[in-house]
């Protein structure tokens, strides 16, 4: 049986608008490992690219740099 979710828990704000990527590696082979988030920096997704897709990956989402 499955609890009821208490209506009255606050959740934080999640504004799409927001996107976020924090570099984790950049590999000798040019590959760049980062992670990827919208709304919540703390929610995100391990994604890898080349350099210049990764910079036009950031270009096109206007990330916001959380280790630069």
């Amino acid at each position: 049986m499955t609890q009821p979710v208490n209506p009255t828990v606050e959740l934080p704000a999640c504004d799409i608008a927001r996107r976020f990527v924090r570099i984790k590696e950049t590999r000798p082979d040019g590959m760049v490992s980062f992670e990827f988030a919208i709304g919540w920096p703390e929610l995100s997704v391990d994604l890898m690219l080349p350099r210049p897709a990764f910079e036009e990956f950031c270009v096109a989402q206007q990330v916001q740099r959380l280790n630069d």
